[in-house]
């Protein structure tokens, strides 16, 4: 279970006009384990977001880029990513925000509960509690509920369905089988978490502090609130005549 020593880990960066967040959110991450590179992955932004991450990737190897032409959605880019990170071998693949959102310093601690689990999922609702900050109510509800609606029809044992802040073994992210996964935003959490549980792979909830951007705009709306409702219906059919 436990990835081999001197395995090296991916943290996958999708980013749409992140120019403010990128350059204090990267050296936070690297500087939690010297075995992390980060891959930004960046949608076309038009604030220069990608120009800036080929700046600081020119100047730090553990940095890598990869630029998509068009802003074609979070789950798309994160496929991309992951594509990319088995490609050169990576023993662990993260998926993390590029705002203050998700906290660096629990990537520790994810990486220690991967020696026991092949997912880790970074819970803002572990143990019955809501761990967020700086949120609306309306945003709050939106997400307490939606995981809350993803684990009532599809029976995962997991608190934060919709959560985007996660660790995966690869051999997890090559057997789910990439290329059939349909859904993007919050739908997108809550299906590649789905066919990994109904492969039987272990999953974890460690608990973070979820804290609300303090710069750029959130990219949530109600387009991708709609596809999680459905999704997870169609999820939840497609597994019930054997189609996952």
């Amino acid at each position: 279970m436990s990835p081999n020593r001197g395995t090296r880990f991916l943290v996958i960066v999708p980013t749409y006009n992140e120019r403010e967040n990128l350059p204090r959110k990267l050296p936070q991450i690297l500087a939690q384990d010297g075995r992390i590179d980060v891959l930004v992955v960046d949608d076309g932004s038009p604030d220069g977001t990608g120009d800036l991450a080929a700046e600081i990737a020119a100047a730090d190897p553990r940095v890598h880029v990869l630029r998509r032409t068009a802003k074609d959605g979070l789950g798309a880019a994160y496929l991309a990513g992951f594509a990319w990170g088995l490609e050169r071998g990576y023993g662990l693949l993260f998926e993390m925000d590029a705002d203050i959102s998700h906290p660096p310093e629990a990537l520790r601690r994810m990486i220690e509960a991967a020696k026991t689990h092949d997912v880790v999922i970074g819970s803002r609702y572990v143990g019955g509690l809501v761990t967020v900050s700086n949120w609306p109510m309306s945003r709050l509800l939106v997400s307490y509920f939606g995981s809350w609606y993803a684990r009532v029809i599809t029976r995962m044992p997991v608190r934060d369905a919709t959560g985007g802040f996660n660790c995966w073994h690869r051999k997890v992210i090559a057997d789910v089988g990439l290329s059939r996964i349909r859904s993007s935003g919050y739908a997108f959490q809550i299906e590649l978490k789905f066919r990994a549980f109904r492969k039987g792979f272990s999953m974890v909830e460690v608990p973070i502090l979820f804290t609300e951007r303090d710069s750029g705009e959130s990219k949530m709306s109600k387009r991708i609130v709609r596809e999680a409702i459905w999704r997870v219906w169609w999820m939840k059919v497609q597994d019930l005549l054997g189609r996952l």
